[in-house]
């Protein structure tokens, strides 16, 4: 007889039970960061909600999370409003609340895509050896950190700073192999989650850990289900960098692409800092 698996700890974390326009979820010890939890983890379970929506049509376009106060670990509601159905094109709009507060909103544009002219003007990243990566360590990170396989080509956090990489104390380039850890096939929550799993750019450029957090992220998504499912639990290539650390804000761009060099996700946020 087949025996049950247990559900992936992602899963578990973006679990939602409910109907209509409103959710309830619970945060889970997996995917806490240093205050609350893991700030792609509360992001993919507002897109979830969407995505289960009875009303849904269409993918993911762009995605936008404001996270408008600290989230306690716990319980939380999630309340959905469909701002506008076109005939290709949704508006949504979401609200992540805990005891009749606003802790985060967002907005999403969800699409029914038609087959056109394709191209990439992107450049790709030399794409690294995985084998020649180092793999970041658990060992004092936050449980977020654990469920994630993640391999450092280039930059990274100071620990990681070599001789053979040592522009990373005057650049926030970070280059990386990244996964669900254990794998899990890739669906449109993680691999937003995955758009956040870049460390902060602060931390890169100052060479040392400060507070740090972010404000609002924004993920586009350049990729259909169909290539979702190709991927399946495969790693991803991923690039992050700071355009400017100016009087406790940054910035912070992304992107990620497929081991043959397909493009499906870009992400911009702004973070502030402490120093």
């Amino acid at each position: 007889m087949l025996q049950n698996e247990d559900p992936h700890p992602f899963d578990m974390a973006i679990r939602l039970t409910g109907e209509g326009d409103r959710f309830l979820g619970q945060t889970t010890e997996h995917y806490a960061n240093m205050i609350g939890p893991f700030g792609g983890i509360i992001a993919a379970v507002m897109l979830k909600a969407i995505l289960g929506h009875a009303d849904r049509q269409g993918d993911p376009v762009s995605f936008t999370v404001n996270y408008a106060a600290p989230i306690s670990n716990g319980a939380f509601e999630i309340a959905t409003r469909l701002v506008r159905n076109n005939r290709s094109t949704q508006h949504w709009s979401v609200e992540l609340l805990q005891q009749g507060q606003i802790c985060a909103t967002a907005t999403a544009v969800l699409a029914t895509r038609r087959e056109t002219w394709t191209a990439t003007e992107l450049p790709l990243p030399e794409i690294p050896n995985i084998n020649e990566a180092v793999r970041v360590s658990i060992e004092g990170f936050p449980s977020w950190v654990k469920q994630y396989d993640i391999r450092l080509a280039r930059g990274g956090l100071p620990l990681y700073i070599t001789i053979e990489n040592e522009e990373a104390y005057t650049s926030s380039i970070t280059l990386q192999w990244v996964r669900d850890e254990p794998r899990r096939p890739m669906d449109y929550p993680s691999l937003t989650a995955i758009c956040d799993s870049f460390f902060p750019r602060i931390y890169i450029r100052r060479d040392r850990i400060v507070p740090a957090g972010t404000v609002s992220f924004t993920v586009y998504y350049h990729a259909d289900t169909d290539t979702l499912r190709t991927i399946g639990d495969r790693e991803v290539i991923g690039e992050a960098r700071a355009n400017r650390f100016y009087n406790n804000y940054f910035d912070q761009t992304a992107e990620l692409w497929t081991p043959e060099g397909m493009l499906i996700a870009t992400s911009s946020q702004v973070c502030y800092y402490k120093e």
